[in-house]
């Protein structure tokens, strides 16, 4: 077998690198590695400078997060993300599912040079996340669908990866055992919360706001918590008829509407109020720390944040 020309190979790395930039150039919070950050310091009084093992678990939970949402857009067949073109919509299916297996790869890369506990553990964070994402498709478009199966669907697509990039800041920031514990538990709950507070902003903002199409749960037959709560209210109802099939434009607004004034966005967020004091609760041992107060209060935000825009109309 010939070998390939290495102008070719580089041509091809300079191609999957425009890739890749599409999402990490397009902004978004960077959540996940500023908790790996301060949870690496939350045993200190001060936030101090981050260590360069810090940043590397910061930098290798982020693209595993770009990675996977690569994946999930052509999955969803997406077209926006972050209020550009998604990576499939741009540059197709082929390209967007390999620039996500590189990031994966480069993202296990950096967790290995930061040791085997912190390998393993990114290592069965990808796993949940596609367990999280089967458990999510097993349920699309039925009704039926328990709130132990939501719970289980995105402790695993999300709240899992919250989790670890607490769990690796703790490692690398060398916390005690129970502290470590601590700052996962934390990331869970947050987690949880986070995902909660996004089913809920899918119902009730704008897609300006969301920077991807508003209402695309329901687009894709994916029926989260707010969804599931209206329909228990008003088992027989409306709601309930325009569910299990996809729906037209006229019939995902009517749908939000009816889970809006069904007590479906109330209720679910009482559920992620639930989560984020849990959240909170978990960093008592760390009374007196900025770190473990910066991540109280971007807890605390989640629920801010959502307030005005989910008020049912």
């Amino acid at each position: 077998m010939s070998a390939v020309p290495l102008h070719h190979n580089l041509s091809l790395l300079a191609d999957l690198v425009r890739v890749e930039d599409t999402l990490i150039l397009a902004g978004g919070k960077r959540v996940r590695p500023l908790f790996a950050v301060a949870s690496a310091s939350v045993g200190r009084p001060e936030l101090g400078a981050a260590t360069e093992d810090e940043i590397r678990g910061g930098v290798a939970v982020e693209l595993v997060h770009i990675g996977s949402l690569y994946h999930d857009d052509v999955m969803d067949e997406a077209v926006i993300r972050r209020t550009v073109d998604s990576v499939n919509a741009r540059w197709g299916n082929l390209r967007a599912i390999l620039a996500g297996d590189f990031l994966l790869a480069r993202a296990s890369e950096i967790a290995a040079s930061l040791g085997t506990e912190v390998a393993g553990l990114l290592a069965a964070t990808i796993a949940k996340l596609c367990e999280g994402q089967v458990r999510e498709l097993q349920a699309m478009f039925d009704p039926s669908r328990s709130e132990d199966a939501y719970r289980a669907s995105i402790s695993g697509k999300t709240a899992s990866l919250f989790s670890s990039a607490c769990r690796i800041g703790g490692i690398v920031g060398e916390l005690e055992r129970s502290d470590i514990d601590a700052v996962t538990e934390f990331g869970q709950r947050y987690g949880m919360a986070f995902q909660i507070v996004d089913d809920v902003l899918d119902l009730t903002a704008t897609e300006e706001i969301l920077g991807k199409p508003a209402g695309n749960d329901l687009v894709e037959g994916v029926y989260t918590l707010p969804v599931l709560r209206a329909l228990a209210a008003d088992p027989a109802g409306e709601l309930r008829e325009l569910l299990g099939e996809p729906l037209d434009r006229t019939q995902i607004d009517r749908a939000r509407v009816l889970v809006r004034s069904g007590g479906g966005i109330d209720e679910a967020l009482v559920v992620a109020r639930a989560e984020v004091d849990a959240a909170i609760a978990a960093l008592a041992p760390f009374e007196g720390s900025e770190a473990a107060a910066a991540l109280a209060g971007a807890a605390e935000h989640l629920l801010e944040s959502v307030a005005v825009i989910a008020t049912p109309r």
